[in-house]
């Protein structure tokens, strides 16, 4: 049993008193007559050197020590005396056959090779037998002697006995001490703090206070990790910027009914505007309208009459209702609001590439797969003369530079995209086609009112950042992923992702299918 700090201390000390000086803390030994760890002394020494009882200097000296190989060498005998001893057993000699399954093949092959090179065995018809009667084992003497004084005299051996790895070079540590200007073989206890208490009494005049170690080192603090979401999301910003496009400012969570469902011509009556979907802001409840009264009236119109080839929606449009302040349901309200600046920019219209990844809010019911916030990758290509050809072809090569390369599209609605469609991979693992995404052409209503040419078309998609993210890193719910719930462990060990990359379960899946 280790001897504890203040029996440690009270050694020191005692030896100190008695001798004077303690030239190498080696030469201490424990009452019980074991060696002492000198990590374990030094423990003891910093303790004693911060109350000024003594001083030491670190010694520090190269020691040869025996690897596990050679530890086992010197409790059984070196391979060849092993061998010899079992050769010199069989009194008709013994085949190579014999030998290996007496010691393995391992002992054997070394052995004998050491065996013949000192001529204590050698081969007669095909069977080993003895040269001579009795050896001597020089090896394990080597080892004994390494063991005992960390060196050996033959420097050629010693060079051998490293070749064969059976010996290795070690720092070795141990310390000199002096008696300190406040030697002392008891210990006073030193008081660590300045109380209230030793204030107000005075007693603090007569305390002794331990004192600040400016040079200890500090407790590392814990670093950073980005979390998994945020890794995702830098790997679809490379990938979007790879292709040229431009980054939108998303930082407005707080949006008005007018950008968020108004401007894409999304009906006022549009369930997606119920109360039942949408977070409503309770203060204030309104939101100022478009300092371009007329693009708000080309708005209102295209709801209310028609326009631009649209017989429009036919309802009373309500400003109070476009008035009303929301959490935005999709960045595409970020999206329309950059398209109306594109279209009034100063010089007029040029084309231009779009993006965004950022939270999004929706009243829904959380479960394993459904949060009431999450983040929406989008991207918007703004050009003349835009087809659907050219939405297929572009997301055949976006989804590409994920690693997606088995692609369909299936049409579906959307109340500001005409064509829509849905986007659907093949996952092997799953064994199924999975949605990965929405995707379509800008309605002109919703263009046309803003000032685009006639000629502009809009291709627009939108995916989840948490589906790719909880496929990559192998987790089933995504309150794991985002919220409360999530463990900081997760968090930090988790690598980087590389979206064209097979990681995680991800590739097990993909492994089993193969097989």
């Amino acid at each position: 049993m280790a001897p504890s700090t203040e029996s440690l201390q009270s050694l020191i000390l005692t030896t100190l008193d008695t001798d004077s000086s303690i030239p190498d803390t080696l030469s201490l030994i424990s009452p019980d007559g074991t060696a002492l760890e000198q990590l374990q002394i030094q423990g003891a020494l910093n303790s004693l050197a911060a109350r000024e009882m003594l001083t030491y200097k670190n010694i520090t000296r190269d020691t040869w020590v025996l690897t596990p190989e050679a530890e086992g060498l010197l409790a059984e005998g070196s391979y060849e005396a092993r061998v010899f001893e079992v050769v010199r057993a069989a009194l008709e000699g013994m085949t190579i056959q014999d030998l290996q399954a007496k010691v393995g093949k391992e002992v054997a092959g070394l052995g004998q090779k050491a065996a013949f090179r000192n001529k204590w065995i050698k081969q007669d018809n095909g069977k080993l037998v003895k040269c001579v009667d009795e050896v001597e084992d020089v090896t394990q003497a080597q080892l004994k002697e390494v063991k005992e004084s960390g060196n050996l005299k033959d420097a050629k051996v010693l060079a051998d006995l490293k070749k064969r790895k059976l010996v290795a070079l070690q720092k070795s540590l141990s310390f000199s001490v002096e008696k300190g200007p406040k030697f002392s073989t008891t210990i006073q206890k030193l008081e660590t703090d300045l109380t209230a208490e030793m204030i107000a009494s005075g007693s603090w005049r007569k305390t002794e206070f331990k004192k600040y170690n400016f040079n200890a080192q500090g407790v590392p603090p814990a670093g950073g990790a980005l979390h998994p979401l945020m890794k995702v999301r830098e790997e679809f910003r490379n990938i979007f910027f790879e292709m040229g496009f431009q980054e939108m400012p998303t930082n407005k969570f707080v949006e008005s009914s007018f950008w968020n469902f108004d401007a894409l011509f999304v009906p006022q009556q549009h369930p997606a505007r119920d109360m039942q979907d949408t977070f409503f802001i309770k203060d204030p409840q309104v939101a100022g309208l478009p300092e371009d009264k007329e693009y708000v009236k080309r708005v209102a119109d295209v709801h209310e009459k028609g326009g631009f080839g649209s017989i429009g929606y036919r309802y009373p449009y309500k400003e109070e209702e476009t008035e009303k302040l929301v959490l935005r349901t999709h960045t595409t309200s970020i999206s329309t609001n950059v398209l109306y600046k594109l279209a009034n920019a100063p010089g007029g219209f040029k084309p231009a590439k779009y993006f965004s990844i950022d939270r999004v809010f929706r009243n829904e019911s959380v479960d394993a797969t459904h949060l009431a916030e999450f983040h929406q990758v989008e991207g918007v290509i703004a050009d003349y003369n835009l087809t659907l050809g050219d939405l297929i072809g572009f997301m055949e090569t976006f989804f590409a530079k994920m690693g997606v390369t088995n692609l369909r599209f299936k049409p579906a609605y959307n109340p500001y995209t005409e064509p829509s469609m849905e986007i659907f991979s093949y996952h092997s693992g799953l064994k199924r086609w999975v949605e990965i995404g929405n995707s379509g052409l800008f309605r002109p209503e919703m263009l046309e009112p803003m000032g685009l040419p006639k000629g502009v078309r809009v291709i627009g998609w939108g995916l989840s950042l948490e589906r790719p993210t909880m496929i990559k890193y192998g987790v089933d719910n995504i309150r794991e992923l985002l919220g409360h719930k999530v463990s900081l462990g997760f968090i930090g060990s988790n690598p980087a992702v590389r979206l064209d990359k097979k990681m995680g379960r991800e590739a097990v899946k993909e492994e089993a299918t193969a097989e």
